[in-house]
């Protein structure tokens, strides 16, 4: 019974070593072409860059989103102007952070009042803070949604 076992192991032995005494033969191993070159200024290769994985996160707590919806847009204006933006010009007037900008701003009124936005055109008032016209989308009256809003 061993002596089968030992015989197949041989067998094995014998029929890998000569294949590997054919490829020998063949020489497949030893006919890598080399690769010309045409430039006479050599570049050392590229080595590889291992992905980053850190052993311990460098802050203990990650960094919160500064700008949310909430953030952005602050509060609405209710003057005169503004009243009358709303009345002719199809427009709502915000104070929004300084930091947000024009996309931000569509984005968080489209969010927060489920309105459409045309366009934002913004301006920093001589106070500091950032005044944003929304222009609504032709669908959305502003007077409605003024009303919503508690504007008016």
């Amino acid at each position: 019974m061993v002596d089968k076992k030992v015989q197949a192991k041989a067998k094995a032995a014998v029929t890998k070593a000569k294949t590997a005494a054919k490829a020998a033969l063949a020489g497949a191993n030893n006919r890598r072409q080399r690769k010309i070159r045409v430039r006479p200024t050599f570049y050392r290769p590229k080595t590889q860059i291992q992905a980053r994985k850190p052993r311990y996160p460098r802050r203990s707590v990650p960094k919160k989103q500064s700008l949310d919806k909430f953030a952005i847009v602050q509060y609405p204006l209710t003057t005169e102007s503004a009243m009358k933006k709303i009345e002719d010009n199809n427009t709502l007037v915000f104070i929004v952070d300084k930091r947000a900008n024009k996309f931000q701003i569509k984005a968080a009124v489209k969010d927060l009042y489920d309105i459409d936005v045309a366009k934002v055109n913004t301006l920093i008032r001589p106070d500091g803070h950032k005044k944003a016209f929304v222009h609504l989308a032709q669908d959305h009256d502003a007077l409605e949604v003024a009303n919503k809003i508690g504007i008016i």
